[in-house]
């Protein structure tokens, strides 16, 4: 029997992985030990939390959170390290770009135990993101590279990855984000206590670039406005967006501003909404998934293959660009094609694993 420990970060690595886990969970060929970093503390992620998303509970969870990046980093490769000894396994998984990803990876390296990275090969060709920096550095020393888009394998090749690592392999799997929109489709359920019209936008603001300029932020915030004269706007925000956006006095009162929903109500909202905003790289799959329209309030994006089909468009925080995109964007309304895999890659990876 092959022992994988897989390393997890947070609330989103979670749901991804629990259809690999689900997968995994049907072979009696291998055997999942979870390791949960504490990076990003969730006070939603109770029993209740596993129970229902039907993910299993992690074996260890290490407490770290908080502190600058390279401070954290350090702390999780001293206490993974510590649980891969104990642990012994065969592959350490690994999954996108956060510090929980890197430290698992580096962790794995030094006892040399081979490394499977989920989401290998994406770019978003901006090294001032931390992303970006743990995603490359993560598909450097990896030795089983999934790959959720044929871009993403393209990417590897470029940069020449199996040349130079004659051991590393590159496998075109689909996206896992895929497997569990479908999955969880089946059991979302709509948000109480909120008043939902008949047609609504579904919006997201969270990522720093955005939050953290204020020219930005208040660009992004005219333009909401002024499209909830149109549509109505529900703008699910989290704590630390909202503060600023208290802090700086902006007018929200045009917009149905809700607390953080669970990933449950999050799929409802999604599969029910005309049109997906956000600068989130995950939401704007899922706006696919569910045949969405999406308008990617960023300068550039991971999945480019979205922009090129059509179905996403990069508007950036211009207010102006915002609007015209809102109002005159032809999108491709046809969301008959299989980007992702077709909810079948924690299958491949499974399966790829057994060999």
């Amino acid at each position: 029997m092959k022992k994988i420990v897989t390393i997890l970060g947070a609330r989103p690595q979670f749901i991804k992985a629990g259809s690999v886990s689900r997968e995994i969970g049907k072979c009696s060929e291998l055997r999942e030990v979870i390791v949960h970093t504490g990076q990003h503390y969730d006070e939603n992620m109770s029993d209740v939390f596993f129970l229902e998303m039907k993910i299993p509970k992690p074996d260890y969870s290490l407490g770290i959170g908080g502190g600058g990046h390279g401070a954290m980093t350090g702390r999780m490769i001293e206490k993974i390290e510590g649980v891969l000894i104990q642990e012994k396994p065969d592959f350490v998984m690994v999954y996108g770009d956060t510090n929980s990803t890197l430290a698992g990876a580096i962790a794995a390296s030094k006892l040399h135990i081979k490394i499977i990275h989920i989401e290998a090969g994406l770019r978003s060709f901006n090294m001032a993101m931390p992303e970006e920096v743990n995603r490359i550095l993560t598909d450097r020393i990896s030795t089983l590279l999934f790959c959720p888009t044929e871009r993403a394998v393209k990417n590897l090749e470029g940069e020449c990855y199996t040349a130079w690592n004659t051991g590393a392999e590159i496998i075109l799997c689909g996206d896992v984000m895929q497997d569990g929109a479908l999955f969880y489709k089946q059991h979302s359920c709509q948000p109480t206590n909120l008043d939902i019209k008949n047609e609504y936008v579904l919006c997201t603001i969270h990522r720093a670039e955005n939050t953290d300029n204020p020219k930005r932020l208040s660009s992004i915030i005219s333009a909401l406005n002024e499209i909830a004269k149109d549509k109505q706007i529900i703008l699910p925000l989290h704590p630390r967006t909202k503060k600023i956006l208290e802090t700086q006095n902006f007018d929200l009162s045009n917009l149905t501003v809700i607390d953080p929903v669970g990933y449950l109500n999050m799929v409802w909202l999604i599969d029910n909404c005309d049109m997906v905003m956000t600068d989130s790289g995950g939401l704007q799959k899922e706006a696919y998934f569910f045949s969405k329209p999406c308008l990617t309030m960023r300068d550039e994006t991971e999945w480019v293959e979205l922009v090129e089909g059509g179905y996403n468009k990069l508007v950036g925080a211009v207010t102006e660009s915002i609007l015209q995109a809102y109002n005159g964007f032809a999108f491709n309304s046809d969301f008959k094609g299989d980007l992702y895999g077709g909810g079948k890659a924690s299958k491949c990876i499974v399966e790829s694993l057994l060999k």
